[in-house]
């Protein structure tokens, strides 16, 4: 085993280490390692003497190697129990040698084995072997020859030890295991709520097992652990007290030491005090004496019982005392505390009396202690009230702040220990204050200490008001609260007593500490303790701490003025806070602290909502105050004062605390859902107590105090409004006690609590109504199947009764005019938005507002009109069917009222509100087999028939009424006619509104149920009303009088009459008859939309039709724009609503195409502007009539098509030749037809038509006559060669029709390219969906003229034309061109004409723009550096698709097509190395870069590259391309050496050296294929490895340029040599030189 084998090497070190000097332990170690190998466990070599004794034998010696070694095997054996106990003293008598000896290392193993020994088996057992290892360890400590680090480990040696010595105690007296105490005094967290709640989680365990057992365990007898550790105890006092150790056998040691030795054990070992009595006596006896003694301050304390770290051992074991063993040692503890208490007020230093604060917090922070310390003292009539006097003490330390010189400096430290504390920072003092700065920080640090005791007692009783809810002895303030007498329960009865007893000395040191304070840290403290200490206070309903503590919270809310706060103090000095009066200009500054008092007195209000009662009306005045404040326009918020240390908080506006102080404010209220009904009734009344203290003086009296309490006033009704509106589910015990205080609000003389009233009422009612209680009520009305419902039914009228009956309570009650119109705005309000959940207060509602109909005010007529027409819009299907009646009588009293003509318009709306409702009826009636009309029932009687009911009842809406008495039938054909008949009457009256109404009625009502009527009825419709109406508003219009006339006259001024204004539009009658027929041509364009297929199938309907279209052509040429654009409308409508579906027959398709050309052909008789927008319309309706009808087209019609569009571009072009130079933007009527142009793409039908089309377009853009005419001739050659058979016969190519708009005459150009940049868009999105076939008969046109728009670029710089014109250019060669080779026919020969003459156009435009018009300096003045960027990119595009996607794809282009495409490209890389070396620095940037790209481009080319596909014409290019670079490459290094030489010493320009650097790097970096390499001009003898495929890194390219390279190599340039040299080990490479040695 490894334990074997370590031992055995340390015994051959030893015979190594005594092999000269010491022979004897030489032979005995190797006599031992014998004897080891014949052992084989550690139980073994026990037994052996022999292994023990040799280690022993080398320890005599007494030298240090070897004394080291002996020990550090010793440690070893005794660590595996390889030593019999019997050996113990010969050990030890061996360790008490070497203690002796003068050597570091010596000491330390002795020590080392010492307490080794303590924790095997060898553990002493007698007083003899344990006094002489203690003896041990405290000579070393004590003697002062020893070194610190012996001194240092015999420490804690000696504590480690004692630690053991007592767990053996504990083991053996088999007492519960475990510490039973907390190791020190408990570490202080952040905040004293945490330390209260550590200190409950450390105390509770410990103090339930010991309690529960202290009794039943108590013995006398001892065993032999026992009383070694009884005896250790004894002389460790004694050395405290500064005495002699009589068992141990020392005469002194520091007392400090003993006494922190029996500190660990005090508050380690409590269970050995706990239960065995010799223990507990000494406890008693001694050790409460020595710190009795030590505790004393009357005598001048000397030595080390005067050092501050004395006193604090002395006190941390008092306090131990205190807290552990208070329950047997009750009289030594009440002596202790009041000794302490007495300390703070004796003039001690200062660090003396900060000490015994630190205790008297720990105490307080500690629940379980203190709760303790309170049952066994201050509960006890014959004990001190130590709790009492600990309060009090700390209370006095805060209080010393009053009186203080540096009172204000200290409270600045004391926020900054706050702040401190927060962040994790403790305050510490270890010694006496010796100048002025610690002094205000140490008597800071008091007052912290006493503030946070303070706070400790405070979460304590609010910890254990918690316990005592948690284990049923009190409720919680979440139940109702029902008053009880007594409480019972142990802890609510010892709650209730700490606060009677505390509640008065904690609020005033508190109140008084906030009250000075800035701190952000130490207000939030405070502020919760607050919180903590009020809601214990209310779940043990304490009122008078309670109310005084809210009293004293609500002080610290909101800063007042000075002089406000005096008058409140005066007007309400009985009270325990006085509501103060703020000024509206007063300026109101929230502090950081108000703001926190704000939020705990939410807090505060939100815990105890259920058992705050009348202590409401406080936190209610506050909070009206705060809502004033919030609304106040000189109200803001403040940061903490800089000097005070501060949390970290978020940063936010200056108003964003207001938002969350009204915020809260409002939460507060809304939380009353979760209250109890009783709750909720004191809040209620506390709101109303508050308005009605407020209510009186508001009638009289002007100023701020009027204000401030209409302002109450105000928060009042809007809380109580929340509160309604959050207990809806609950709201009849509550909803006359609010809207009995609204009423009554509603009867005060002051007109804004009036209208203050009105509006809550309004919000309450609308609630109430929308509230999912009352719609669970409506929906169990509409879904009764049975009589089970009469109860719900009756508590659902009585709800919805005393819900609506406030409103006309209020409005019979009062002669006031608003008021009135006050409920009727409610009542509006209402049925706007919950009408359809009324039932039985409609006749209340009807006739209310009857007998507002006689009413002599407008006002109120208007009003009950708007609420009439609610109804009527909204409300007749909910409303009963014997209430429909009086609704039609209703509106037959305000149609008849002839004071207002916008009422008499409306109820026309009504009208038709009427018959549609009652046409309903006519969905479902029996209209076969009537001719004239037909009956039905309304619609919610028909709900109750029983054979009808099933059938209809998924037809109705859901909101009807299913429970009507009786049957009522109602005329439907009828009643309808006779409404067509009054709105015929009403279409011809004088007034035009009048007339207009009744006409937009009358095609409404036709439009909408049209579909309901037979064709009887239909033809009745039409030839008695419908087109008599149209008649006659045309003879109306064309008859009536244009002269002007004047409006109404208002008055007279200056003795003239003063006439209403009237618009141009309408200033003749004519003009007003013109708006009545374009309300006519509007319902016509409606039922020739919705009804043209049954129409059409009437007899006669084709004569209608044509004098229809004969009306539609004089009013579009002759009439008004108004009336052009409605008769266009009519028509547009038809087609649009009819093609699509195939309704639309052919002959009235083209009468409406004859209609549009002949009206394009005769300009209309207006002005310019009214033509242009009427030809818009037009032309709008031409693309639509295509759309919607192009399966109809023929080439023909087609071509009539073209032809008008062509007459109306050639006239807009020749009409408006300056409108885009001066305008800047297309003529409208150009827009237009940009606009239809996409939608003309020919159907397959009409393919031929495509390059008719696309010529027609191209006709338009830049280009001259005889490149047209030329272009034409090739096409014609070109498709004669490459149309199939089946393809479109030549001469429809040759020939186009005359129609189509191909005139002899072409536009040469228009005056500005605008048109043509929108047209190229256009033209190339009509391109791409052209067929195959038709794309290659006009591609190369399309290619030649894009070339032209983008030459645009010099003559117009700054205009688009030529950038649209290169986006499209590339659309088209990535799309189409590089594809072409995969879409050609089967005829190779008729594919390659048409692709050769393709790819002769692009390489011209390629060629001229790349050359002349890419990578330019272009003079450009109004471009922005944006627009630059983005012209370089484009180029870049451009030359980007020409190298990457024609290049490099497989095209079918000619190899000279190919050649002429590189050495483009060439031409451009060529530009900066064949400028003169004086001019190349004035090239622009963009240009050089161009070049460089163009040179980038021909290194792509002809590399190799792996991951692109190699095929026949990327082989073909690379071999071009190869040829050219070495070329240029050439050029380059001769012009660059030429250069250099012309400069002489001048540096190189900058754009010439990157060139070249660029391409040497190029050269090393570009690998060739081997087809490439074979046309370079190479030695035949050269070329032989070219075609090795398996080496991929060939340059053969390199030593085609072997001789450039080596001219270059003298160059001045470093960098340009170092290339040349890499270039050169590349050369080296390829011949294979490297390889090459002059050994070989």
């Amino acid at each position: 085993m490894a334990f074997m084998a370590v031992l055995e090497s340390d015994l051959r070190a030893l015979s190594s280490e005594a092999r000269r000097r010491y022979p004897a332990v030489k032979d005995g170690a190797e006599h031992a390692i014998i004897k080891l190998r014949s052992l084989s466990s550690p139980s073994e070599i026990a037994d052996n003497e022999d292994i023990l004794r040799i280690f022993l034998m080398a320890c005599e010696v007494r030298t240090v190697k070897l004394s080291v070694i002996g020990l550090s095997c010793l440690q070893k054996l005794i660590s595996h129990d390889a030593v019999a106990p019997s050996a113990l003293r010969e050990i030890l008598s061996t360790l008490k040698n070497h203690a002796e000896m003068a050597d570091e290392s010596v000491q330390l193993k002795t020590l080392q084995t010492i307490l080794i020994i303590f924790q095997s088996r060898l553990h002493p057992e007698n007083e003899e072997n344990m006094a002489q290892a203690l003896h041990i360890c405290l000579r070393l400590l004590e003697n002062n020859r020893s070194f610190d680090s012996v001194r240092n480990t015999a420490a804690a040696t000696i504590r480690q030890a004692v630690a053991l010595i007592f767990d053996n105690v504990v083991h053996v007296e088999s007492l519960p295991a475990g510490k039973f105490g907390s190791g020190g005094h408990i570490s202080r967290s952040s905040s004293v709520t945490s330390d209260v709640n550590r200190s409950i989680n450390s105390s509770e365990s410990w103090e339930l097992e010991i309690v529960s057992r202290e009794q039943s365990l108590m013995r006398e007898t001892l065993t032999n652990a026992g009383k070694l550790g009884l005896r250790l105890l004894e002389d460790l006092t004694a050395l405290a007290a500064g005495g002699s150790a009589i068992w141990l056998r020392v005469n002194s040691l520091q007392r400090i030491f003993a006494l922190d030795i029996l500190e660990f054990i005090l508050s380690n070992y409590v269970v050995i005090f706990k239960v065995l009595v010799p223990y507990e006596q000494v406890l008693r006896h001694q050790i409460c004496s020595l710190l009795m003694t030590s505790l004393r301050t009357n005598a001048e304390l000397e030595g080390e019982a005067g050092e501050p770290s004395f006193r604090r051992l002395v006190l941390r074991s008092v306090a131990h005392i205190i807290r552990l063993y208070n329950a047997s040692l009750i009289t030594e503890c009440e002596v202790f505390l009041s000794m302490l208490v007495k300390v703070t007020c004796l003039d001690l230093p200062l660090w003396h009396r900060i000490l015994v604060l630190e205790i008297l917090r720990g105490f307080c922070v500690e629940a379980r202690t203190l709760r303790t310390l309170f049952h066994n003292f201050d509960m006890h009539p014959k004990n001190t009230n130590v709790v009492e006097g600990m309060v009090k003490a700390l209370a006095r330390v805060v209080s010393y702040v009053q009186v203080q010189e540096t009172s204000e400096e200290s409270l600045a430290a004391v926020a900054g220990m706050f702040s401190s504390k927060a962040k994790g920072i403790e305050w510490i003092l270890d010694n006496d204050a010796s100048n002025a700065a610690v002094l205000v920080a140490s008597e800071a640090h008091a007052i912290t200490v006493a503030v946070e005791g303070l706070l400790g007692v405070v979460f304590t009783v609010a910890t254990l008001t918690d316990e005592a809810m948690d284990v049923g002895e009190l409720d919680s303030p979440r139940f109702e609260y029902e008053p009880v007498e007594r409480y019972n329960g142990k802890t609510a009865v010892l709650c209730i007593a700490m606060v009677d007893s505390l509640w008065l000395t904690i609020l005033d040191a508190l109140s008084l500490i906030l009250s000075r304070s800035q701190g952000e840290a130490i207000v939030l403290e405070i502020l919760k303790g607050y919180q903590a200490f009020t809601q214990a206070c209310g779940v043990l309903h304490a009122v008078e701490p309670l109310n005084s503590f809210l009293a004293s919270l609500c002080k610290f809310t909101i800063n007042f003025p000075n002089e406000a706060e005096k008058r409140s103090a005066v007007q309400s000095s009985g009270s325990k806070r006085s509501e103060a009066l703020v000024e509206p200009r007063d300026s109101i500054v929230l502090t950081q602290k108000n703001v926190q008092a704000l939020r705990t007195l939410f807090n505060v209000a939100h815990r105890l909502h259920n058992v705050l009662g009348p202590s409401w009306v406080l936190v209610l005045e506050t909070l009206a105050a705060l809502d004033r404040t919030i609304l106040s326009p000189h109200a803001t918020t403040q940061e903490v004062s800089m000097p005070v240390p501060k949390l970290t908080r978020e940063s936010s506006g200056q108003y964003s605390d207001f938002s969350i102080l009204s915020s809260l404010n409002s939460q507060l209220f809304e939380s009353s859902a979760m209250m109890h009904i009783s709750a909720v009734k004191s809040l209620l009344s506390a709101l109303c107590q508050l308005s009605h203290q407020c209510m009186l003086g508001t009638s009289v009296g002007v100023g701020s105090a009027v204000t401030q309490k209409i302002g109450s006033i105000t928060f009042s009704v809007e809380r109580m409004i929340s509160i309604l509106v959050n207990n809806l589910h609950r709201v009849e015990p509550l909803w006359d006690h609010v809207v009995g205080h609204f009423l009554e609000l509603a009867d005060n003389p002051n007109q804004h609590l009036r209208n203050m009233a009105l509006n809550a009422l309004d919000q309450s009612i609308c609630a109430v109504l929308g509230s999912e209680q009352f719609q669970d009520y409506v929906s169990s009305r509409l879904q009764e199947i049975s009589h089970e419902m009469e109860a719900g039914d009756s508590q659902l009228k009585l709800l919805e009764c005393s819900v609506i009956s406030p409103l006309r309570v209020l409005y019979s009650s009062t002669q006031n005019i608003d008021v009135r119109a006050g409920s009727l705005k409610i009542l509006l309000h209402v049925l706007e938005r919950h009408g359809e959940k009324l039932y039985y207060s409609w006749l209340n509602i009807l006739e209310m507002l009857r007998s507002v109909a006689d009413a002599s005010e407008k006002d109120l007529v208007t009003l009950g009109f708007q609420n009439l027409r609610v109804i009527m819009n909204d409300g007749l299907t909910s409303i009963p069917a014997d209430c429909l009646h009086v609704c039609v009588d209703v509106t037959g009293a305000y149609s008849a009222q002839k004071t207002e003509l916008n009422i008499s318009l409306t109820a026309i709306g009504l009208l038709w509100t009427t018959t549609d409702f009652i046409a309903k009826g006519l969905l479902h009636g029996p209209a076969e087999g009537k001719e004239t009309g037909f009956h039905d029932e309304h619609p919610v009687i028909n709900q109750m028939n029983g054979d009808l009911g099933e059938t209809l009842s998924s037809e109705l809406p859901d909101k009807v009424n299913e429970r009507a008495a009786t049957r009522n039938i109602i005329d439907c054909d009828k009643l309808l006619f006779s409404v067509f008949s009054l709105l015929q009457t009403l279409g011809a009256d004088d007034r035009p509104e009048v007339r207009n109404a009744a006409v937009r009625t009358l095609f409404q009502t036709l439009g909408s149920h049209g579909q309901k009527l037979s064709k009887s009825m239909w033809e009745d419709c039409l030839w008695n009303y419908v087109f008599p109406a149209v008649d006659r508003a045309f003879h109306m219009a064309e008859t009536s009088s244009k002269d002007e006339w004047q409006g109404k006259e208002l008055g007279t001024r200056g003795g003239k009459a003063v006439h209403m204004l009237i618009h141009h539009s309408r200033n003749t009658v004519q003009k007003q008859w013109d708006e009545t027929l374009v309300l006519v041509l509007g319902g016509i364009a409606r039922l020739l939309r919705s009804f043209f297929p049954l129409l059409s199938d009437l007899s006669n309907f084709w004569s209608g039709w044509e004098s229809l279209l004969f009306l539609l052509r004089n009013s579009i040429l002759n009439g008004s724009k108004e009336v052009a654009i409605a008769a266009i409308n009519c028509l547009q409508t038809t087609v649009f609503s009819h093609c699509s579906k195939g309704n639309l027959p052919l002959p009235y398709l083209n009468s409406i195409l004859d209609v549009y050309g002949h009206i394009l052909q005769k300009s209309p008789n207006y002005n310019d502007n009214a033509a242009s927008k009427v030809k818009q319309e037009i032309l709008h309706g031409l693309g639509e009539l295509y759309v919607q009808a192009q399966t109809m087209f023929d080439d023909k019609m087609f071509s009539q098509l073209l032809g008008i569009i062509d007459l109306a571009v050639k006239e807009a072009i020749v009409t408006n030749d300056s409108f885009e130079t001066e305008f800047g933007h297309v003529p409208p009527v150009l827009r237009t037809i940009l606009e239809i142009l996409p939608l003309l793409s020919p159907t397959e039908y009409i393919s031929s038509m495509w390059p008719i089309l696309l010529r027609e377009l191209l006709q338009y853009l830049p280009k001259s006559y005889s490149s047209l005419q030329k272009e034409e001739d090739d096409a014609r050659q070109a498709s004669i060669a490459d149309k199939s058979p089946a393809s479109v016969s030549p001469k429809k190519v040759e020939d186009p029709p005359r129609s189509s708009g191909s005139s002899t005459t072409i536009v040469a150009g228009i005056p500005s390219y605008l048109f043509a940049e929108k047209l190229v868009p256009v033209l190339l999105d009509l391109l791409l969906q052209a067929p195959i076939i038709e794309k290659h008969i006009i591609f190369p046109e399309i290619i030649q003229t894009l070339g032209r728009c983008m030459t645009t670029r010099r003559d117009s710089p700054d205009g688009s034309l030529w950038r649209v014109a290169s986006e499209g250019f590339n659309r088209i060669i990535v799309d189409d061109v590089s594809g072409f080779n995969l879409n050609c026919g089967t005829d190779l020969k008729i594919s390659k004409t048409a692709s050769m003459r393709i790819w002769k156009e692009v390489a011209d435009v390629y060629e001229i723009f790349l050359v002349g018009y890419c990578g330019r300096a272009i003079p450009s003045n109004s471009l922005s550096s944006e627009a630059l960027k983005a012209d370089e990119a484009l180029e870049m595009t451009v030359l980007n698709i020409l190298g990457d996607k024609i290049l490099k794809s497989p095209i079918d282009a000619p190899s000279e097509i190919l050649q002429r495409l590189v050495l483009t490209m060439d031409r451009c890389a060529s530009r900066t190395c064949s400028l003169p070396v004086e001019t190349v620095e004035l090239m622009p940037f963009h240009c050089s870069r161009f070049s460089l790209a163009c040179l980038q481009m021909i290194f792509s080319l002809s590399s190799c590259d792996k991951a692109s596909d190699w095929n026949m014409t990327r082989c073909e290019v690379s071999k071009i391309s190869i040829v050219v670079l070495l070329t240029r490459c050439e050029y380059i290094f001769k012009r660059f050496l030429i250069d250099e030489n012309d400069l002489g010493e001048h540096p190189m320009p900058t754009t010439r050296l990157e060139e070249i650097i660029y391409v040497l790097q190029e050269l090393a970096n570009l690998i060739l294929h081997s087809e490439t390499a074979c046309v370079l001009p190479l030695h035949p003898y050269l070329r032989i490895g070219l075609s090795d495929e398996e080496d991929h890194e060939k340059r053969p390219h390199l030593l085609a340029l072997f001789p450039s390279f080596c001219e270059l190599v003298i160059t001045r340039e470093a960098r340009v040599r170092e290339l040349v040299q890499v270039l050169m080990r590349h050369i080296t490479r390829e011949l294979a030189l490297e390889k090459v040695s002059v050994s070989s």
